[in-house]
């Protein structure tokens, strides 16, 4: 067997490196073409190296909290490593909550972000002493309520929404002038009424604001965040007090989804912030961030063989055993996430020849479910293998039950530095028995 040599050029080792685990995990049977048909993989090596460049970028020290957002990959297994690499979790509802405490983090080092947080859900926060970000009107009276004449354990802010416009994707923009998300600074009376409720509360000391991710420029982001710090500061010097102490950033970073190269990094995000808002930057706040995709999409792949091809009105298909269950926001909006595609043998090995236009299509029953269309790939044929790139936030553990489909087993991989890959279980595959457990 020719194993792959490592690559001078960043893309040829980045594919090297795939094809090394891909061979691995065939010899190991993690994929077999019978009994596990797709699996997802997660480079816990690269997710070392993104939450270094992460800390890097950013001020280090006790004021600083870089947390993740559970949402983006939810495994407790791989939760617990990114509290290892010494991150703090952002939990947006009372499973990521569960899971998060499941993976080991203090409830000092969780932030819990939701539009839709219920009295119980406020209660056991507030009570553990996890951060809580007030999301509207309506929930600061139910903290009001729950908090009485005391003063919380917890650090409670606000969610601003600065108002500064979308991205190119919608979905992914929470700032726009009617975001379900936070308290419209722009909107008329907001600001005074803001103003007297951190008046009226001192033990409201922190500012939130996200304005987005996917699709989002980072100008865009930087203004958002410039007019969330203006506003502590409005607050500071209203009050004459320094209250509001500390600001959440929020989360996203766009994915460059194009090729292996990560851009923007965190270095550049933080370096325009320093830019445009340096009194971020200057000792007087404290800081929190609550990066998902990012530190984890370009890190992970998706595998799965190729079941059937076939030629329908002159285009090659090849039916996979990847589709929406897995690639769910990619088979519903091709455009807004296009993935990149790898061929290869039974082996594991990549396929080389001419590039010919194919259909790749997943095994849900309708008919809409390609994760390609029309993609120029190495002719694929039944028993090869298709790879989904940079997969590793979202996709295989995010799933989507279609057809009762299971969930597929995720492996955690490192690879040292004789080559040896090394493989830690993050999820098991889920047995067709568990869909069938009694109510």
């Amino acid at each position: 067997m020719t194993i792959p040599q490592p690559a001078a050029d960043p893309a040829e080792r980045a594919a090297a490196r795939r094809e090394r685990v891909l061979r691995e995990a065939v010899r190991h049977r993690l994929l077999d073409p019978e009994d596990a048909l797709l699996a997802a993989f997660v480079d816990l090596d690269g997710v070392a190296a993104s939450v270094a460049g992460l800390r890097a970028a950013f001020p280090a020290g006790p004021d600083v909290l870089h947390t993740f957002a559970a949402k983006a990959n939810c495994l407790v297994p791989l939760l617990a490593r990114l509290r290892e690499l010494g991150l703090g979790c952002e939990v947006a509802s009372p499973g990521e909550l569960a899971q998060a405490l499941a993976a080991g983090f203090r409830p000092d080092r969780i932030v819990l972000d939701s539009p839709a947080k219920t009295r119980r859900e406020l209660a056991a926060a507030l009570e553990l002493g996890v951060a809580v970000n007030v999301d509207n009107w309506q929930e600061l009276e139910r903290v009001d309520a729950l908090v009485g004449s005391g003063t919380p354990g917890s650090r409670i802010g606000v969610r601003l929404n600065p108002q500064v416009g979308g991205g190119s994707i919608g979905a992914m923009s929470t700032a726009t002038a009617t975001s379900k998300f936070g308290i419209g600074l722009a909107d008329e009376g907001n600001g005074k009424r803001l103003v007297e409720a951190f008046r009226e509360r001192p033990w409201l000391t922190w500012v939130h604001v996200h304005v987005g991710s996917q699709g989002c420029p980072l100008d865009l982001m930087a203004e958002g965040v410039a007019r969330a710090v203006a506003f502590a500061a409005r607050v500071n010097e209203e009050l004459g007090r320094r209250q509001v102490v500390g600001v959440d950033l929020g989360g996203g970073l766009p994915v460059n989804f194009a090729d292996d190269t990560t851009a923007p990094t965190f270095a550049e995000y933080a370096g325009l912030l320093r830019a445009r808002v340096p009194e971020l930057f200057d000792g007087g706040h404290r800081l929190a961030t609550e990066f998902g995709r990012s530190l984890l999409a370009k890190n992970g792949f998706t595998a799965a063989y190729v079941e059937y091809t076939k030629t329908s009105g002159g285009r090659r298909i090849a039916v996979t055993h990847a589709g929406a269950q897995v690639a769910t926001r990619t088979v519903f909006m091709p455009d807004a996430w296009p993935l990149r595609i790898t061929a290869h043998h039974s082996s594991g090995a990549a396929k080389d020849g001419a590039p010919v236009p194919q259909d790749v299509a997943g095994p849900c029953c309708f008919a809409g479910d390609l994760v390609a269309t029309g993609r120029p790939l190495p002719l694929l044929e039944p028993g090869d293998l298709v790879a989904l790139l940079d997969t590793g936030a979202y996709y295989a553990t995010t799933h989507f039950q279609y057809n009762s489909l299971p969930e597929p087993a995720v492996h955690g991989f490192t690879v040292d530095a004789a080559g040896a890959v090394r493989f830690v279980p993050l999820r098991r595959a889920q047995p067709v028995e568990e869909l069938l457990r009694p109510v």
